[in-house]
């Protein structure tokens, strides 16, 4: 699965973590691969099935 990299600076900002939305603004790529980068979601703490689009009704 991929996670546009906003959305996960978008989170990062929410939770006030300014740093390191900023870092990951400028490291990562637009679109980040779930399981390449596996590890620094689960440092950030973010499930990448929080960002799974829910099936239409």
């Amino acid at each position: 699965m991929r996670i546009a990299k906003q959305e996960i600076v978008d989170v990062l900002r929410g939770r006030g973590q300014q740093a390191r939305a900023d870092w990951v603004a400028r490291e990562l790529p637009d679109c980040v691969d779930t399981r390449e980068h596996a590890g620094l979601l689960a440092t950030l703490r973010l499930d990448p099935a929080d960002f799974a689009v829910a099936p239409s009704p």
